[in-house]
């Protein structure tokens, strides 16, 4: 099963389509998931991206709207945390109220999706069924979330590069088009680009892209 899903998530385009194909398989693969959401670390922000049915959107918004939560604390604190039954969990008492009552969630499975040291995320495994995951379900979901880690890795590292590779293309073009403008070379087109950037506080692939659009540096806004 492992094996299928290391090859299907290989597959995946980009980092959405990643995500996206992590939660069906999660879904599908991992006993009593009845829903599955991802939570991703953005910068200082806590998003919830993907996931594979309302009830697994509902209870991940609800923990980034009381800041509190399963996933939350695995995120945080480096950790797995199982919860098998929601309503008489007493560490988070707003989310575990609304949760329950707003989408009937008893048993919850957060697990930590993290590279080396560098966390990513969280997979969250729900299900409106109390003590839905025992120890063998908590081991195979643990397993799963390394290879959901692994496979985000992977994609935002090929999404960096497409990134820079697109970048590099836009500055040649941009450096060639100010060589044949004003005849100077290689070198000193790309310095024209760069003192624009810093005269005008803008990133250099900005300022490439305008000279591509416009034929000439961008000039300061009286």
């Amino acid at each position: 099963m492992f094996a299928e899903v290391s090859r299907t998530l290989l597959d995946q385009r980009d980092v959405q389509s990643t995500l996206n194909r992590i939660v069906q398989l999660a879904q599908a693969n991992l006993k009593n998931a009845e829903s599955v959401g991802v939570t991703i670390i953005k910068g200082r922000k806590i998003e919830s991206p993907a996931s594979s049915g309302e009830l697994a959107l509902l209870v991940d918004r609800l923990q980034e709207l009381t800041d509190q939560g399963p996933c939350l604390d695995a995120l945080r604190n480096h950790e797995v945390v199982l919860i098998s039954d929601l309503e008489s969990d007493t560490r988070w008492p707003e989310f575990a109220r609304r949760a329950h009552n707003e989408a009937g969630v008893s048993s919850i499975m957060s697990l930590r999706l993290f590279v080396h040291e560098d966390t990513i995320g969280s997979l969250n495994v729900y299900s409106t069924q109390r003590d839905a995951f025992d120890d063998k379900g908590l081991a195979l979901g643990a397993i799963f979330a390394t290879h959901a880690a692994v496979a985000i890795a992977r994609s935002r590292r090929e999404a960096n590069l497409e990134l820079k590779a697109d970048s590099r293309d836009l500055i040649g073009r941009a450096k060639g088009i100010l060589m044949a403008q004003r005849h100077v070379t290689d070198e000193q087109a790309f310095a024209l680009l760069r003192e624009a950037s810093q005269r005008l506080n803008v990133k250099l692939v900005k300022i490439a892209d305008d000279v591509t659009f416009t034929g000439d540096l961008p000039r300061p806004v009286a």
